[in-house]
This record gives C-alpha cells, sequence and structure tokens, in this order.
C-alpha cells in the first residue's frame, strides 16, 4: 500500500467541528450546608463538624481538631469517620474481627476487650466505627472540598506541589 492509497478519502477543512463531553460541574456544593443537613447523623452539631474538618484539612491531628471545636477527640475521630475518612479505627485487622463477633453476640464484652488488648475509649471508638456506616452524600462532599483548588497568591494542586517528588516518562530511560 502507497503513501497515495493510504492519503486516498481524507480532506482538508477549514473549520473544526467541535465535540465534547457533556459535563457537570458540582464542585461548589456548601459543604455547610450539607452538614447542617445531616446534622442529626452527626456525633456533634454542624458548627463543631466544620471546624472539626477545617482544622483536620488544614494538617491538624484528630485531637487537635476535635480541640478547636471543643470537642474529645473521640467525637471528632468519629465524625471523621461519618464523613468518609478512613483509619480512624484504633483496631488491627484481627482486633476487627474479634470485634465483629463481640458486636454479633458470640463473644462476650470483657473478653472481646481482653482480646483486643485496647483500653475502654478505644473499644468504644472502634465499636462506633464498626457499627456506624460513613454517610455518602457527607464524603463525597468533603472530597469535593478537598480537592477544590486553594484561594491565594499562589494557586497551586496537590500534584502541582509534589511535582519534584514525581517521575516523567523521560526518566525511564
Amino acid at each position: 500500500m502507497g503513501l497515495s492509497e493510504i492519503a486516498a478519502g481524507l480532506e482538508l477543512t477549514t473549520k473544526q467541528v467541535q465535540r465534547g463531553v457533556a459535563s457537570v460541574d458540582d464542585t461548589d456544593v456548601d459543604l455547610d450546608a450539607r452538614l447542617r443537613e445531616f446534622e442529626s447523623e452527626l456525633p456533634c452539631s454542624a458548627a463543631g463538624a466544620s471546624t472539626v474538618l477545617d482544622r483536620y484539612d488544614a494538617g491538624a491531628s484528630v485531637g487537635d481538631a476535635g480541640e478547636a471545636a471543643a470537642l474529645a477527640p473521640i467525637t471528632a475521630a468519629k465524625l471523621l469517620h461519618r464523613c468518609g475518612f478512613e483509619g480512624v479505627t484504633p483496631l488491627s485487622p484481627t482486633a476487627r474481627r474479634v470485634l465483629r463477633d463481640w458486636v454479633a453476640g458470640r463473644l462476650s464484652r470483657a473478653d472481646a476487650l481482653e482480646l483486643t488488648g485496647t483500653n475502654e475509649a478505644e473499644f468504644a471508638l472502634a465499636a462506633y466505627v464498626e457499627t456506624h456506616e460513613p454517610i455518602t452524600e457527607l464524603a463525597e462532599a468533603v472530597r469535593r472540598d478537598a480537592a477544590a483548588p486553594i484561594a491565594g497568591d499562589a494557586l497551586v494542586s496537590k500534584r502541582d506541589a509534589l511535582a519534584e517528588t514525581m517521575s516523567g516518562s523521560a526518566d525511564l530511560r
């Protein structure tokens, strides 16, 4: 097959047809309004939840974020769990299986406490995490809020901030 056969049927045009995928921009979800909407399902007030989320997002620990909202660290951890943050349970995977046995009634509380090796507060938090699912709508709103660009002198996305740590295709040679 020659070049003339490959080029047969090609035509040049002076205008381009715009073809794209319709998109819906739902990034302007008001997190505070969403928190008020689900306040009855949260372990604290919507105002307290907003403070905890702001502080936690800024890098504060769970305890410090809770303290800023006048909440106990365990309440802040419960809120973060309900808002879709993972890793707030103090139990290992094996200890979580023990906790599930206690929740199912196959094990006494005293035995579960002993087998998990936790104190009362850690056990209570783990039981809350095990028996309360994250609120999907809040988790999505928190993710969108965290993905929104940072306002200020320098609009920097997470990817741009970490650009120096990433390798490009040229680095693979």
